[in-house]
């Protein structure tokens, strides 16, 4: 959406950044009432959402795994809904946070759900829940084969949230050479999201640092990152 980045109080005067907050809700005297007072309108999807898994790690020790996995679905299920990429018209990288988190949230659920967990795939999402808040994700050799598809899932899911904050972008700002890239981007997730992200982890990796690198490109106008994201695209084809 297209917001005034700057607010102002009816109640009280007070001036604030709505990107910074993300509230119309006046931070000096809790009053709703406020209007945007920026002549322009920018696009902007993020917020100021944080992940924190503190409370989650705590319950390990003290808690069922599986009563663990459905604390961290909740917790996470939260950031991922309420992040978004663009910050005042300035575009975000898809970080390993978000990634992270996007497959913290689907290896939870499995590991709530299932019967029973072996030692590796607790351990694995344990190593996700011990890095996640803290821009840490787990190597591609890590993966335990059982949660390949775990892994493959979550980052379509996160590919497909960044790419669609991509195209809100470049709907905006046009840039050809980006577009076609982006446009051949879609179907190789697509795959994975039918194959319910049964792929080999290199492929998945594979697909975030294409989208990382169309990112940057856009952000910072970034020729050898498009470069590079054609040319994984052709390895993929």
């Amino acid at each position: 959406m297209k917001v005034r980045g700057t607010r102002e109080c009816r109640s009280c005067g007070t001036r604030w950044s709505y990107y910074e907050t993300g509230s119309v809700e006046c931070p000096a005297c809790g009053s709703m009432r406020s209007v945007g007072v920026d002549e322009e309108r920018k696009l902007h999807t993020a917020s100021d959402v944080e992940l924190d898994l503190t409370a989650v790690r705590e319950a390990v020790d003290d808690q069922p795994l599986r009563e663990v996995a459905e604390e961290a679905v909740g917790t996470t299920r939260g950031f991922v809904r309420s992040y978004g990429f663009i910050d005042g018209a300035e575009l975000r990288p898809l970080t390993d946070m978000y990634l992270a988190a996007t497959e913290l949230r689907v290896v939870a659920d499995a590991v709530g759900r299932a019967m029973s967990v072996d030692d590796d795939e607790e351990y694995y999402f344990l190593s996700l829940l011990r890095g996640a808040d803290l821009d840490e994700r787990p190597p591609e050799d890590e993966v335990p084969e059982s949660l390949r598809d775990s892994r493959g899932l979550a980052y379509a899911r996160a590919i497909s949230e960044y790419r669609n904050d991509l195209r809100a972008y470049l709907d905006e700002y046009p840039d050809p050479a980006a577009s076609d890239v982006l446009d051949r981007l879609r179907p190789h997730v697509k795959r994975v999201h039918a194959l319910d992200g049964d792929v080999p982890t290199a492929e998945s990796e594979a697909l975030v640092r294409i989208a990382r690198e169309i990112g940057r490109y856009v952000a910072d106008d970034d020729e050898t990152a498009l470069a590079r994201a054609k040319s994984r695209l052709d390895e993929l084809a």
